[in-house]
C-alpha cells in the first residue's frame, strides 16, 4: 500500500511538471496597436466637414472602436471632440458637425483595440465662412513666392527667422489675396503669378488656415487704371472670342484650385477695372460699356459653374470718390453685370501728386462705403490699402517712425470705417504687399522694415 501510494506521488508530481512544461513553453501572443491613416477632410461647409480613415491590424486583433478627433490645436485626442464609426479594420467615413464657421481645425483618425488607443497623421482643414462671424483682415502676397526664391528672409518680431504667412498671422491677418497672370514672364517683381504658382500659393494659404481670395487681372502683367493690356495671346481675338476667353481661363484657374482643395472664398473679376478690362474692347466709355459688361458676365459665370459659394467682386480704385463708385456701378447696373461684393481700393498717398494726408479723405471712404450699400444692396470690401512704410534713409529715424505711426492710425480708421458699414456688409479689409519691402521691391508703401521685420503698422489688424 505504500509502495503504490508512493507511485502515485511520483505520478503526479511527472503530470505536474509536464503539464507545466507544456504550458509554460507557449507564448502569449502580443497585442499591438493598429495603424491608422487619416482621409483628407472634404465637403467643407461652415458647420460640418467629412474624413475618416484606413485601420490595418496585422496581428489581427479586433478593433473595437475607430473614427475622428479634431480640436482646434494640434495632435488631438480621443478626449477632444470625437466621432464613433464602428469597429474593425478597412476604409470608413466620418461626418464631423456642429463646427464654427471659419475656423481653423486639427484631425486624426484613431482606432482602439487591446493595447490601446492609435492615432493617424494629423491633417488641418478650415470651415466655410458664414459671411457675418469674420471680418476678413487679409494681405495681397502675390509678390511672396519670389521674395523666397529670390532668398529674401522675414523675422518676427522677435527677430527670430519665420515663415512669412505665420508672421501675417501673428498680427491678425485671416485672409490671402492672390493674383493670377495669364502667361507671365520670369521678371522678379512684374512676372510670375501664373496659375500653377498661384494655386500653389493658395494651397499653402489654405493649409495655413487662411482664407483666400483669387484675383484674375487678365492680362500678362499688372492690369490697373492706367493699363487693362490684353494678354499676348489674345491680342488678336475678336470680341467673340475673348468672351470665350475669359470663360476658359477662369473656369481653368478655378478647376485647377478645387482640384487642390481650395475653395475661394472671394473671387475678383478683373482688378481696378474702372477704365473696363481687355481695352480696347471692354473699355468703360458709353460705347464699350456693355462689351465690358459682358466680359464681366463670362467672368462670373466661369466662377459659379465651378464654386458657386465663392462671392465675385467687382474692384475700382479710389474708394474715397463716391462720384466715381456712382458712375461705374450704374452703368453696371443699368447692362446687367452679375457680381457679389464691391470692391475699393483706398490709397490716400496716391490721390494726388501731394501725397495728401488719409485724414481728408478718410470720412469720404466712410461714406461712400455705406452709400455703396444703401445704393446698390451688395456687401463692401476694401480690397487693396497701403500707407508710407517708413523705411526712407533720407529721412530721420524720427520722421521715419511717424510715417510708420500715420499709417498704422490710417489702417485703423479705414478697419473701423469698414467695420461700421450697418448690418455687417463691410466684410474687410486687405493690405496690398504688406511683406514687400522696399528693400527688395523697391515699394514704398509696404508695411515691413529694412531689417525683415514687420513695421508697426501691422499691429493694426490686431485690432
Amino acid at each position: 500500500m505504500k509502495l503504490i501510494n508512493q507511485n502515485m506521488k511520483i505520478a503526479s508530481l511527472l503530470f505536474a511538471a509536464l503539464f507545466i512544461f507544456t504550458t509554460g513553453c507557449k507564448t502569449e501572443e502580443k497585442v499591438t496597436l493598429p495603424t491608422v491613416t487619416t482621409y483628407t477632410v472634404t465637403n467643407i461647409t461652415t458647420q460640418s466637414a467629412t474624413s475618416g480613415g484606413n485601420i490595418t491590424d496585422s496581428k489581427g486583433m479586433t478593433v473595437a472602436c475607430r473614427g475622428v478627433c479634431w480640436a482646434k490645436t494640434d495632435n488631438p485626442t480621443i478626449n477632444d471632440n470625437t466621432t464613433t464609426d464602428g469597429s474593425g479594420t478597412g476604409d470608413y467615413t466620418s461626418t464631423l458637425t456642429n463646427l464654427t464657421p471659419a475656423t481653423e481645425y486639427y484631425l486624426r483618425a484613431y482606432a482602439t483595440n487591446k493595447a490601446g488607443t492609435a492615432y493617424g497623421n494629423t491633417v488641418t482643414f478650415t470651415t466655410q465662412s458664414d459671411g457675418t462671424s469674420t471680418f476678413a483682415k487679409g494681405a495681397d502676397i502675390g509678390w511672396l513666392q519670389q521674395m523666397e526664391a529670390t532668398g529674401y528672409k522675414f523675422y518676427n518680431d522677435a527677430g527670430k527667422e519665420t515663415d512669412c504667412i505665420q508672421i501675417l498671422k501673428d498680427h491678425g491677418i485671416n485672409s490671402i489675396r492672390l493674383r493670377t497672370w495669364v502667361n507671365p514672364s520670369n521678371d522678379k517683381a512684374s512676372g510670375h503669378c501664373s496659375k500653377d504658382e498661384t494655386v500653389a500659393m493658395a494651397v499653402r494659404a489654405k493649409n495655413a488656415g487662411m482664407r483666400v481670395m483669387i484675383d484674375f487681372h487678365y492680362s500678362d502683367s499688372w492690369a490697373d487704371p492706367s493699363k487693362q493690356v490684353k494678354p499676348a495671346a489674345w491680342s488678336g481675338h475678336d470680341f467673340t472670342q475673348l468672351q470665350k476667353d475669359i470663360y476658359d481661363y477662369t473656369f481653368e484657374v478655378m478647376t485647377a484650385l478645387k482640384n487642390a482643395g481650395v475653395t475661394p472664398e472671394w473671387v475678383q473679376v478683373g482688378n481696378e477695372i474702372t477704365p473696363g478690362m481687355l481695352l480696347p474692347d471692354g473699355g468703360s466709355d458709353n460705347a464699350h460699356f456693355p462689351q465690358l459688361v459682358k466680359l464681366i458676365n463670362q467672368g462670373y459665370d466661369a466662377v459659379k459653374a465651378v464654386s458657386p459659394t465663392s462671392k465675385v467682386i467687382l474692384h475700382i480704385d479710389q474708394g474715397n470718390n463716391n462720384a466715381r463708385f456712382r458712375w461705374w456701378f450704374d452703368n453696371a447696373k443699368t447692362y446687367g453685370a452679375k457680381y457679389d461684393i464691391i470692391g475699393l481700393s483706398y490709397y490716400p498717398y496716391w490721390l494726388s501728386d501731394s501725397h495728401p494726408d488719409y485724414t481728408l479723405s478718410i470720412d469720404d471712404l466712410g461714406k461712400n462705403l455705406n452709400d455703396m450699400v444703401s445704393r446698390y444692396g451688395k456687401e463692401v470690401m476694401v480690397v487693396e490699402v497701403g500707407g508710407e512704410d517708413g523705411q526712407d534713409t533720407k529721412l530721420t529715424a524720427a520722421q521715419n517712425t511717424a510715417k510708420i505711426q500715420n499709417t498704422y492710425d490710417m489702417l485703423v480708421a479705414v478697419l473701423g470705417k469698414t467695420r461700421a458699414v450697418p448690418n455687417g456688409k463691410g466684410l474687410g479689409v486687405f493690405y496690398w504687399e504688406p511683406q514687400g519691402a522696399r528693400s527688395w521691391s523697391y515699394y514704398s508703401l509696404s508695411a515691413w522694415g529694412n531689417d525683415g521685420k514687420p513695421t508697426r503698422a501691422m499691429d493694426a489688424f490686431l485690432k
